[in-house]
């Protein structure tokens, strides 16, 4: 993400589409709008062009990742110092607040902090990051052993998110006892990571899988179920589909790299490969 001053006056915006207003409340894109807005920043000569490597309504947080660069690029710009708390912080309040998005905080906090870390959500609103106490050892074999393939859905989360936090509101019992289950889940993997044990967090994914599917009608279909089997029967210990559910990208665990890609390739699925980023959102360049 860059920000220029160019020689027009306007705000000039270039992601999927084009924008040149002359007042930041005038800015379609609602995010940007609202960052103007929080920030106070004045509606003088600004360029933003963003760009992308994972196209969104695919599962892996690209709107909080966009929110947290948006943030931390136009503060730098201010000469603001903004620290990752701050960064998630507001970025959580500009989507969840302002935005009335039905959405959590994890996607916005790990954006701005970066690494294998842990959050624990207060009840006063108020997060506490530490990073995760896991062995370097544990750490490669994550990135080896942790394959992600596209499954060329991509959604909205936004149905699927209203749905939950609807029932959340409403004290739904099965819902609650859904939401408790996921946080046990998130010790038991935590657990498992610290003691180097990779098997088993992937059991975990598995049981998150069943658990997850049969919480909400629209978490997947019947070609996910179908690629989520075949990755099963070809080495994956367990998996999951990244983020709300629909559509975007599965992530499997397993320890047979080749046959679960060769398996993955003839059912035309293609893979993406990763490595964990440990800096959060940052400048590159100012």
């Amino acid at each position: 993400m860059t920000l220029l001053r160019p020689f027009t006056p306007g705000i000039f915006l270039k992601y999927s589409q084009l924008e040149h207003v002359e007042r930041a409340e005038q800015i379609e894109h609602p995010i940007i709008r609202e960052a103007f807005a929080m920030l106070g920043i004045p509606s003088s000569q600004h360029e933003i062009t963003t760009l992308a490597d994972i196209p969104a309504g695919t599962g892996l947080g690209s709107s909080g990742s966009f929110t947290t660069a948006l943030l931390k690029a136009l503060c730098a710009h201010e000469r603001r110092l903004l620290l990752p708390g701050d960064t998630a912080r507001l970025a959580c309040e500009l989507e969840i607040e302002r935005l009335k998005r039905p959405v959590g905080k994890q996607d916005q906090y790990i954006a701005a902090y970066g690494g294998i870390t842990c959050f624990h959500f207060e009840r006063d609103g108020s997060v506490h990051a530490e990073p995760l106490q896991v062995k370097q050892e544990m750490l490669h074999a994550l990135e080896d052993n942790l394959l992600l393939f596209f499954t060329g859905f991509a959604r909205s989360a936004g149905d699927i998110l209203k749905d939950q936090d609807q029932r959340t509101k409403q004290s739904d019992r099965s819902m609650i006892d859904a939401l408790h289950y996921v946080k046990d889940l998130g010790f038991r993997s935590k657990e498992a990571l610290e003691q180097g044990r990779g098997a088993l967090f992937g059991e975990l994914m598995h049981e998150h899988w069943e658990r997850k599917r049969a919480r909400s009608g629209g978490m997947s279909n019947s070609k996910i179920d179908e690629w989520y089997e075949l990755g099963r029967k070809n080495g994956a210990i367990g998996g999951k589909l990244v983020g709300a559910g629909g559509g975007g990208f599965l992530m499997f665990y397993t320890e047979e790299h080749a046959k679960l890609r060769a398996a993955m390739a003839k059912a035309g699925l293609e893979e993406v490969r990763f490595r964990f980023d440990f800096d959060g959102t940052r400048v590159v360049f100012s």
